[in-house]
């Protein structure tokens, strides 16, 4: 052990596997640490003189890195086998459901009264004119008044005129209008007249027994689409299910 003018304490350890006395750690061959103040920490300091006689390979790469982070990319893995369904838009039996709701009974009453609802913030003459301009686009907006249930009213426009479900000759100063639509999973129909000048009327729904019994085919078609293709899938599984005993 040998000790410098400026106090420095260098420890040489000459044999391999060595146990310093002072860090209590084992060192290379050659190599030569300054001990700290503290027993459990020393930077250890190499031997210039045998690094410059033994030319060591230097490496340039750089250790992984680790994250605890979901990596940016992830590799394509095959799609999960799923059923598509496609929501019905009506309901099994109509006729039922439109003869039973609440809802269906009272706008079913022809004494009902509506009223336009578009452009409210518009003054009386402007809103007179945009309703007649949208009867002959092919919509309009009514409410109940009773009830206050909005409806939008659709219609086939006709090129240049008016459909043939708005009728503006069956009754001067009122224009007497008729709509096909679903509501609530059921088809029906709503007709009745809107006076042009206070813009308000009497309208009622009715059942909409052709339009019915198309959307009834469809769903029919639908759910046999559907069932065909749920005993396709659970052939195609039944190979890997496992049976238990």
């Amino acid at each position: 052990m040998d000790v410098s003018a400026e106090g420095a304490q260098v420890v040489s350890i000459a044999l391999s596997s060595d146990l310093c006395t002072r860090c209590r750690r084992h060192h290379r061959v050659g190599w030569e640490h300054e001990p700290c103040e503290r027993w459990s920490w020393h930077l250890p300091l190499p031997d210039m003189s045998m690094m410059m006689n033994e030319t060591a390979p230097v490496s340039t790469m750089l250790p992984p890195y680790e994250s605890n982070l979901p990596p940016l990319y992830e590799a394509p893995q095959a799609p999960k086998p799923r059923l598509m369904f496609k929501m019905p838009r009506v309901v099994p039996d109509q006729k039922s459901k439109f003869e039973s709701d609440e809802l269906f009974r009272r706008l079913a009453r022809e004494s009902e009264q509506v009223r336009y609802t578009g452009y409210r913030d518009r003054p009386a003459e402007e809103r007179r004119q945009k309703f007649q301009n949208q009867c002959r686009d092919g919509y309009t907006e009514i409410a109940f008044m009773a009830s206050g249930t909005n409806l939008q009213l659709s219609f086939a426009p006709a090129p240049g005129g008016y459909s043939t479900d708005v009728d503006f000759n069956k009754e001067p100063g009122k224009v007497h209008i008729r709509s096909n639509f679903i509501m609530n999973g059921v088809c029906v129909r709503w007709k009745g007249y809107i006076d042009l000048e206070r813009l308000d009327g009497v309208g009622c729904l009715e059942y909409d027994e052709d339009n019915a019994r198309i959307e009834d085919a469809l769903l029919r078609e639908e759910l046999e689409k559907y069932k065909s293709k749920l005993r396709e899938f659970e052939d195609k599984q039944r190979p890997f299910k496992i049976e238990t005993n």
